[in-house]
């Protein structure tokens, strides 16, 4: 069975509310890197740049990364080159945040770097965690079973629980 837990008005409330969130916390800050893990992370990190520039004078760069989720350990790929977010606040950002697995190994590749600051994103926390691994930022938390699955369609604009 299948219920919706956010639609698309709620997603955007959420973005929203992110986004103020890494404002407040980078008010001291003149620009930000929102690195995206790809597929639905990337996706989530656009909306919160472009919410980001609606709300703050912050230059906002965006970044994509690609991580094999079945093989983390194969390297991961960014869009920016490390020097381009070298000595300088960044927000990883992933659409579901389930075992922890999928940031903590994108956490270990960022830390290889200088950042002025780092701080992670996610729409819906589920709280499973196998890593100690949390986000600053959330839309939502969930406690759910391990045999239920959390889906982000932003085609669509819902999250739902299958």
């Amino acid at each position: 069975m299948e219920s919706i837990i956010l639609n698309k008005i709620q997603i955007n409330q959420k973005i929203m509310r992110i986004a103020y969130q890494i404002y407040e916390c980078h008010l001291n800050q003149n620009e930000l890197i929102i690195a995206g893990i790809a597929d639905n992370g990337f996706i989530l990190a656009k909306r919160i740049q472009k919410a980001l520039q609606a709300i703050s004078p912050l230059k906002v760069s965006i970044c994509e990364v690609t991580i094999d989720k079945k093989k983390p350990l194969n390297p991961i790929i960014t869009s920016l080159n490390a020097i381009e977010y070298q000595n300088k606040s960044l927000v990883l950002v992933d659409d579901v945040l389930n075992s922890g697995t999928t940031l903590m190994y994108v956490v270990k590749h960022f830390l290889e770097v200088p950042l002025t600051q780092f701080k992670t994103a996610v729409l819906v926390d589920r709280n499973h965690k196998k890593y100690p691994v949390k986000a600053d930022f959330k839309g939502i938390s969930l406690s759910t079973s391990l045999r239920e699955h959390v889906q982000v369609d932003f085609e669509s604009n819902k999250v739902t629980l299958i």
